[in-house]
């Protein structure tokens, strides 16, 4: 996808850095560091130097308890900030809740208004309606000065994802594109660290409403609970939070904000290929009467189970179960089918040999007469990340993705908009074009 913020766009194929200045003398890691124009001028162009491709400019501390700033004096502090910063081609968000800052922002040159309080005020809406600049959407339990009394959920993860889809839905019916709408679940704020742990743990779902999605861990409490840092300086959790920040890429997110931009751009610099793998299985070896769709199913899970110990190697996702009509030898059993979202670091022709272990471990006999004919498991590298191959062995990616509904449904309910490494976007062909037309059957 492309995250498009005035004119700059920003491609989600790789992560997207956003340096973090706060103009303020209280937020909580670096509240005075940069009160001065100079001082946040300066900060911000060495952010720049150091791989930011965002700098993100606010006048507001939203730490927990932290008291409002009056639109007025918000603007004293981070409006000759945003005029130095555009006036020096950078890109500037204005972190802020107020239309009144957010409008006077976008007239001084910023490209993306990113609001705490997910533009639940209808004068934010109002505010950028009209602009072309990128959103950022967070969640946030309450208001900064009481987010942290006793924040409670059911389900920490769904009702975020809940809350961000029809916050966006809202905005993209106001006439806001959704090409502009970047999603934060907001980590620690109206969340306790266990329950931002359990949020971040499983951002991927947050990916799967189909926006470019925000990773905002830096310095915050819940990287120090969860790594165990006893040092109360914010500061001393810049290594933890730049691999938070890696973890979090790896399972979806494009966007990193942070205020070490140094050490996040070098830990950043390990992040894995994405690769997607196609299952299917239509033989079912052992199965009553009547269960021959929980067999393939079985079949299916034995090999995502092989596919978890693959060396350097994490799986990330995983659609739901898919039942489908054969699409090239009709006369066989129906299949089913799922893909898998993996980070690798094995290349792949390399991934390619240890798939055909896995298929030969659970039974699949290859019949180069019959290619298309039944099988007890069939793995397929259907795209792999910034890798385009075209051979008898392997082409990438495969030259069946886009047209087969089998894989377009799975692969879409997990990446939504998903382009391939080829530039074509899954899911272009309408569906009754498709071949293979396949049906939920296990969520």
């Amino acid at each position: 996808m492309i995250w498009e913020c005035g004119r700059f766009k920003f491609d989600t194929v790789t992560p997207t850095v956003m340096g973090i200045v706060n103009v303020t003398p209280d937020s909580f890691s670096d509240g005075g560091d940069n009160y001065d124009v100079d001082a946040a001028v300066s900060t911000a162009v060495q952010m720049a130097k150091d791989g930011a491709l965002i700098i993100d400019v606010g006048g507001e501390s939203t730490r927990p308890g932290a008291d409002s700033v009056h639109p007025d004096e918000e603007w004293r502090r981070v409006g000759p900030v945003i005029e130095a910063l555009s006036k020096k081609g950078l890109c500037v968000s204005v972190d802020t809740r107020h239309s009144q800052v957010a409008e006077k922002a976008i007239a001084a040159g910023a490209s993306i208004v990113n609001d705490v309080s997910g533009f639940r005020d209808p004068e934010m809406v109002k505010a950028v309606l009209d602009s072309d600049v990128g959103l950022v959407v967070m969640h946030m339990q309450g208001e900064p000065s009481t987010m942290q009394d006793d924040p409670c959920y059911d389900d920490v993860v769904s009702e975020v994802c809940e809350y961000l889809g029809a916050r966006a839905r809202e905005l993209c019916e106001a006439g806001v594109s959704r090409k502009r709408i970047c999603l934060d679940p907001g980590p620690g704020f109206g969340k306790t660290p266990k329950q931002t742990l359990e949020l971040m743990r499983n951002i991927h779902e947050v990916r799967h409403l189909g926006y470019p999605v925000m990773v905002a861990a830096s310095r915050k409490r819940y990287v120090a609970y969860a790594y165990r840092i006893d040092d109360p300086d914010p500061k001393a959790r810049d290594e933890a939070s730049a691999q938070e920040a890696l973890l979090a890429c790896e399972l979806g997110a494009s966007v990193v904000r942070t205020h070490n931009v140094k050490k996040t751009v070098e830990v950043l610099s390990g992040l894995r290929p994405y690769v997607l793998l196609g299952l299917g299985s239509n033989v079912a070896l052992v199965a009553e009467p009547g269960e021959e769709t929980e067999a393939k199913i079985a079949q299916i899970n034995l090999a995502v189970a092989s596919l978890c110990q693959l060396p350097d190697s994490q799986l990330v996702d995983m659609s739901s179960f898919y039942e489908s009509e054969p699409a090239y030898c009709t006369d066989q059993d129906d299949f089913v089918n799922a893909v898998v979202l993996m980070r690798s670091g094995i290349p792949p022709k390399e991934m390619l040999v240890y798939l055909h272990a896995i298929e030969a471990q659970l039974g699949r006999v290859r019949d180069e007469s019959n290619p298309k004919g039944p099988r007890t498991i069939d793995i397929d590298i259907l795209d792999y990340q910034l890798y385009t191959a075209m051979s008898d062995e392997l082409t990438l990616p495969h030259p069946g993705a886009t047209e087969r509904d089998f894989v377009v449904k799975p692969l879409c309910e997990i990446l939504p908009n998903h382009v391939l490494a080829d530039g074509s976007r899954v899911g272009d062909i309408p569906e009754d074009k498709r071949i293979g037309r396949a049906w939920k059957v296990r969520g």
